[in-house]
């Protein structure tokens, strides 16, 4: 290859990382932005009712998990796995307990979702085990710490 063409190469991968970039920075300010919204939205809606549930709250906490993710991704650049499985886990939760007040009769139904919580928490462990005992380059719970202020 000629040093023209390397250096056109050079250039275009230099573009092509600035706008993947780019895309990557404005994919997380619209996923944040419509996560804050979703967020705002069910709060409101919370709020004009005489009580909030525990299904409303763990809502709020779903939506609060997937922030911390998303605040996680922007600034390690690493999808951390266990925020995916904790958001399940409390999708689960909240499922769960809208049987119970609904049928108010536990069934089947509710062993299933139960023994689901406990396999995603077994699984929780299994992921933090993995990292900690195998780690790839730095933690990323060493990487939020690192970037938290008064933090070293």
């Amino acid at each position: 290859m000629s040093s023209y063409q390397e250096k056109l190469k050079a250039s275009a991968d230099q573009i092509g990382s600035g706008l993947v970039m780019i895309f990557h920075l404005l994919a997380l300010f619209a996923i944040g932005g419509a996560i804050a919204w979703s967020a705002g939205w069910a709060f409101w809606e919370m709020t004009h009712k005489s009580s909030a549930s525990i299904e409303d709250i763990l809502t709020l906490f779903i939506y609060l998990e997937l922030g911390a993710m998303v605040g996680i991704y922007f600034k390690t650049m690493r999808m951390p796995v266990r925020f995916l499985i904790y958001v399940t886990i409390t999708a689960l939760t909240r499922m769960m307990i809208g049987r119970i007040n609904v049928d108010h009769i536990p069934d089947i139904g509710i062993i299933y979702i139960a023994v689901a919580i406990l396999i995603l928490a077994i699984a929780v462990f299994i992921v933090k085990y993995a990292s900690a005992k195998y780690p790839s380059g730095m933690l990323i719970d060493e990487q939020i710490d690192a970037n938290e202020p008064g933090t070293k």
